[in-house]
């Protein structure tokens, strides 16, 4: 099992990626007026810093139940952070409203062609770097990264599975692919950030379906179990939403033959003391 890092980006995430493609492609009007973004905490570091590398403003609306310390580090980077609401829907509310009232430039942490367009390059960095990959394991959201990701590793080595992620507490585009529409979840039982979302994107959706082979769930305590078992054994620190595919493949999920080349996508570590603390360790 190989493991595409992405906690040692800056800001400890893949999501810079993304917002920095964006923000490359905005106007000068845009620009001179801001941005604004929806975040459980990543996206919100990404879009700060892609916005203070060019010289932006960036404002971010987050959960009020978000990651203390992704909130100070949003804040750190220069973006102005306004809390609202208990998941990311309901943030991303108060941002659109915000963007009429503000005339900003809205950045969505996933349902965007530009933005999957940066998420994608983790993709081509993985057919480089693991050329007879057989499977790629990919966490997913939102659907950004997934999408990003599928989309490169097909083009490049369709041969190549794409296998996705979801907590069972939240299997929003599993869901929504069965359905052949985006459907919203009833109810979000999940306490994993990176994973808790309630209604996953057009786009996304429609690229999950058209590129990715399979999507598989499971639960929450399953899923910190690998975050405990990628620092014991691998010596890496992950946040849960990446610890998901490890999960997944450690797990039996993944359908591999044996011997079969797997890469699973490591999104990001920003891991709260508070969160670590209260893993169970074996």
């Amino acid at each position: 099992m190989a493991l595409k890092a992405e906690m040692f980006q800056r800001t400890g995430a893949y999501k810079i990626r993304g917002a920095l493609n964006k923000l490359r492609l905005l106007s000068d009007d845009q620009k001179r007026r801001g941005v604004i973004c929806s975040s459980a905490g990543n996206h919100a570091q990404g879009v700060a810093l892609a916005a203070a590398i060019n010289g932006v403003r960036a404002v971010v609306v987050m959960a009020e139940n978000a990651t203390a310390s992704k909130i100070e580090a949003t804040r750190g980077y220069g973006a102005q952070v306004i809390l609202h609401g208990t998941i990311w829907d309901e943030a991303n509310e108060e941002a659109l409203r915000l963007v009429a009232e503000q005339g900003l430039s809205y950045v969505h942490p996933f349902d965007d062609p530009e933005l999957i367009a940066g998420q994608a390059t983790v993709g081509l960095e993985i057919v480089d770097q693991v050329p007879d990959a057989d499977v790629v394991v990919v966490p997913i959201g939102g659907g950004g990264l997934i999408s990003g990701v599928a989309q490169a590793v097909k083009q490049r080595s369709p041969r190549t599975r794409v296998v996705g992620v979801e907590s069972s507490g939240a299997p929003g585009m599993r869901d929504s692919v069965k359905a052949g529409h985006v459907v919203t979840l009833d109810r979000v039982e999940c306490v994993i950030d990176g994973l808790r979302v309630r209604r996953v994107g057009e786009l996304t959706r429609e690229i999950v379906e058209r590129c990715v082979d399979d999507i598989v769930t499971l639960p929450d305590t399953e899923i910190f179990d690998s975050v405990v078992w990628l620092m014991s054994r691998q010596k890496l620190v992950t946040e849960g939403a990446a610890a998901a595919t490890v999960a997944a493949v450690r797990k039996g999920l993944v359908k591999a033959t044996p011997g079969a080349r797997v890469v699973c996508v490591l999104s990001g570590g920003n891991l709260s003391l508070d969160q670590l603390s209260g893993l169970t360790w074996n």
